[in-house]
């Protein structure tokens, strides 16, 4: 799923790229993504989970709203303008930063650990500084563009933003980076918020329709010419259709699915595909790719698999903590049913007395733990009649 996300997004920096040197107003194009994501998984939110969606107090609808105006339409706008100024493969760049940031934020909320002592806390402090660099190099310094293997660009187009000047570059990555930290917030704290209104399908569409009203007043505001809303046959029209059915509808749902079943750390894990699919899909349709976004890439690359080698070497080691305090606690359990006392070291017991084969001493350890951990999970049964351990009652 999350392979798919990222593919999804590498098409829509390319299109609405297109559309927004085309002349496409960045502020129109995502309310009408909005409109088209609210007519398309509204009705199958209503037809679906109707009647099983649990009761929605005001509290949560308000906290959806919120979530919804720093999660999708203004991090979308912010993030649209600046694509607007910078190239589509140096804001997949910027995307980048989305896993160390979701890391630091669920830091700063308790939800994750740091311990600087440890070899997987250097991992951690090592990956946020590789990402820092290459989002410095993507800021100060462009470089020449690379060749495309193809001479005459899918979208042609005739736009003052082409040449991007570095005032323009330097504004649109300040801004992607923007919208890249709103949306690490709205990554965080999607957890606790699914966890007080679990019906996800329910939770998107109606964080969509909240972001369809936000992004109406936004344009309205800021888009005051009611010609530039007119829609044509054009890339900008199918930019619009796309994110609406494809980003806005389907992404932001598994998304959502997917942070409720992995955590938004993992969400975030597959992020630098993003890079490398714009960076393909641009070369082989003549888009141009600056050098200092693969350099920039290459930094955030490095820097977010650093994070994701410190969280894996933390998650093993509290694994293996967590597996020596099960032992211990099979052992403790056994100990209070028979009310005899249980050798505390593992190399002490012995299921056979008279055996001296390590093997059996381990195998008797092992048939132990797994009877009485089956004993907590209630997958036992028993019957009192045949002698049962436990007078055939579950323990709960």
């Amino acid at each position: 799923v999350s392979f798919l996300l990222r593919f999804i997004y590498g098409v829509m920096h390319i299109l609405t790229k297109a559309a927004f040197n085309q002349g496409t107003s960045t502020y129109v194009l995502n309310f009408y993504r909005h409109a088209i994501a609210t007519m398309f998984l509204l009705p199958i939110a209503f037809a679906i989970e109707r009647k099983t969606a649990p009761q929605m107090s005001y509290k949560v609808c308000l906290k959806l709203f919120v979530h919804a105006l720093y999660g999708m339409s203004a991090p979308f706008n912010i993030s649209c303008v600046g694509l607007k100024y910078a190239s589509a493969a140096s804001a997949s760049a910027v995307i980048n930063l989305l896993p160390v940031l979701t890391f630091i934020l669920a830091l700063l909320l308790g939800m994750e650990s740091l311990q600087l002592k440890r070899f997987h806390g250097i991992m951690k402090v090592s990956g946020i500084v590789l990402c820092a660099a290459g989002v410095t190099v993507l800021t100060l310094y462009q470089g020449p563009e690379l060749k495309s293997v193809v001479h005459y660009p899918l979208f042609h187009h005739a736009s003052q933003v082409d040449t991007h000047p570095s005032r323009s570059w330097i504004l649109g990555i300040l801004l992607q980076s923007l919208a890249t930290v709103l949306f690490a917030l709205w990554t965080v704290v999607q957890g606790p918020l699914l966890e007080e209104y679990p019906s996800i399908l329910l939770n998107t569409s109606l964080q969509i329709v909240f972001a369809t009203v936000q992004s109406f007043f936004m344009a309205l505001v800021m888009e005051g010419d009611f010609s530039r809303w007119k829609l044509s046959l054009d890339v900008g029209l199918v930019a619009i259709v796309y994110c609406g059915v494809f980003v806005s509808a389907l992404v932001n749902y598994l998304q959502i699915w997917v942070i409720g079943r992995c955590g938004p750390v993992f969400l975030s894990m597959t992020v630098p595909l993003t890079l490398v699919i714009t960076i393909i899909l641009s070369l082989l349709i003549g888009e141009p790719v600056s050098l200092g976004s693969v350099i920039s890439g290459a930094l955030m690359v490095g820097g977010l698999y650093n994070v994701l080698w410190g969280k894996r070497i933390e998650q093993v080691a509290l694994c293996k903590q967590g597996g020596s305090r099960e032992h211990a606690a099979c052992f403790d359990l056994e100990e209070q049913e028979s009310g005899a006392p249980v050798p505390s070291t593992q190399d002490s017991i012995k299921p056979v007395p008279d055996s001296n084969d390590p093997n059996e001493t381990r195998k008797g350890d092992s048939d132990r733990c797994k009877r009485v951990l089956s004993r907590l999970r209630g997958d036992a049964t028993g019957d009192p009649e045949k002698g049962a351990p436990w007078g055939g009652v579950p323990m709960w």
